[in-house]
Formats: structure tokens, C-alpha cells, sequence
């Protein structure tokens, strides 16, 4: 399980490598350099639903820090997010944590929830630890490691439970027939990587389709977030330097499902 995940990780790693936009030059630099350096120093999220959540470090794991203190990270979600958070789950199992964005905001939102994230990157668990602890959750989040399928069917579910789901395609072998009857009961939201596999999506519509009901969101592209996110950050910055900011690097137009209780 180790060895697929670190494999998928790397396939996506070099394909950023091999698609790496012009440095930025002279006063476009400069406009550029000058936010980020701003959004670095202050390291709290400017808005979206995790608005005032603090990062105990310029890091992140997996994915571009700065849409995340601008507060676009993964923008198309916040509509939902923010519909979820009315349900008021008793608990969230977060399965790829990374450095705590949803981890930690989910307990920030959701004060009376256990929050459990997974991940199976050392240095994604500690800088989660790092982070929930700056926000003051860490009492009810835990910090594991690998989330298998066993991991799912076992977990208790005396209230209502969200999970969340965000791994590189490991996915695909996450939710079993079994798993899925298990979570039954529970609201499932994934990161489907079609790009890694593209039958990924399919499966899981098919998979969830007869238990839950199922409401697709498509990922919007990185050019079309430079020209038309809007951000008091940035107002009359060029095309190009909004471009660098919002980036979030995925190498395709991906989807999440979200499998609602019937």
C-alpha cells in the first residue's frame, strides 16, 4: 500500500516538474514577490470557510501554499463545504491530511466533532500535529497513519460522520463494495485523480450510486482562476502575476463526488 501510494505521488511530483511556467521578471517579479511575502508573514487564511485559520509554518504538503492563506484553495468546493458544515457531524475522518487544511478547519467549524486524519507521509502528520495545535483543536483531532478499507468498515459511527478523501487515486482500492455499505449511514466526499486513473470516476459513481445520492463538482482550470477569481489582494495585479498566486497545479480538469445519506 506504501509503495502505491509513494508511486503516485511521484507521477504527479514529475509532472509538475516537466510543466513549469517562466520565472516572473523586473516589476511583475517585484508585484508578485511583494503579496507573497506578505501572505508568508502572516500565515493565516484570508477568507473561504476556513477564514482565520493560522499555519504554524510556510509549508504545505502536496499542494501550493498560497492559494491556501489567499483562501482560494480549491474554491469550486466552498459552496458545499460550507453546506456540509450546517449538518453538524459528530465526526470527520479526513483520509490524505497533508499538512491539516481540512483537518483543522473542519474542527475549527464544527467545535463539537472529532476530527481523525490520516496520511501516510511523516511529514505531512507532523506538520497537521503543528497546525492543530497552533488553532487550538489538537484535543479533538487524531493524527494516524495509513486509512484502509478495514479502517473504514471498523470505525464507529454512533452519530453522523463525513469523511473526506483526497489520495492520489489509492481511492480506487479505499472504497470496496464492503466499504460502501459500511459508510452507508455516512456523507463521503472524494478527490477523484482521473488523471492517474482514468477509470477512477466511473468506479465510484457506479460504486455509490444505488446507496447514496451524488452531486459532482468539476475543478476549475488555473487560467481561468487568473481571469476571474476576485480578490481584494488582487486588484490590479496583471494576468500573469494572478496566475503564479492562485495556481494550484493540478495537470488536468479533475472532479470530486460527494455521496450524500439517502
Amino acid at each position: 500500500m506504501q509503495k502505491f501510494l509513494d508511486g503516485s505521488l511521484v507521477k504527479a511530483a514529475d509532472y509538475y516538474r516537466r510543466n513549469k511556467m517562466p520565472q516572473l521578471e523586473g516589476a511583475v517579479a517585484a508585484k508578485y514577490q511583494t503579496l507573497f511575502d506578505e501572505l508568508g508573514k502572516e500565515l493565516t487564511v484570508r477568507s473561504g470557510p476556513f477564514k482565520g485559520m493560522k499555519y504554524p509554518g510556510a509549508e504545505a504538503a502536496g499542494s501550493a501554499l498560497i492559494p491556501k492563506l489567499l483562501g482560494s484553495y480549491e474554491k469550486e468546493l466552498h459552496p458545499m463545504i460550507e453546506y456540509l458544515i450546517t449538518k453538524g457531524y459528530d465526526d470527520v475522518i479526513d483520509v490524505g491530511c497533508a499538512e491539516g487544511y481540512y483537518a483543522t478547519g473542519m474542527a475549527l467549524r464544527l467545535p463539537s466533532a472529532r476530527v481523525h486524519a490520516y496520511d501516510t507521509s511523516d511529514v505531512a502528520r507532523a506538520l497537521c500535529t503543528s497546525m492543530v495545535t497552533l488553532n487550538g483543536v489538537a484535543g479533538r483531532v487524531s493524527v494516524q497513519t495509513t486509512c484502509t478499507p478495514e479502517t473504514l468498515i471498523t470505525f464507529p459511527k454512533p452519530g453522523r460522520t463525513l469523511v473526506i478523501c483526497d489520495c492520489e487515486s489509492y481511492e480506487k482500492y479505499l472504497f470496496t463494495p464492503a466499504v460502501r455499505d459500511a459508510l452507508k449511514g455516512c456523507d463521503v466526499l472524494i478527490e477523484m485523480h482521473d488523471f492517474l486513473d482514468v477509470t477512477i470516476s466511473t468506479g465510484l459513481e457506479a460504486l455509490f450510486g444505488d446507496s447514496h445520492k451524488l452531486t459532482q463538482v468539476l475543478s476549475v482550470d488555473d487560467i481561468q482562476k487568473a481571469k476571474h477569481y476576485d480578490y481584494p489582494e488582487l486588484q490590479g495585479l496583471p494576468v500573469e502575476v494572478r496566475f503564479q498566486l492562485l495556481r494550484e497545479g493540478r495537470p488536468m480538469i479533475m472532479e470530486w463526488l460527494l455521496a450524500e445519506v439517502k
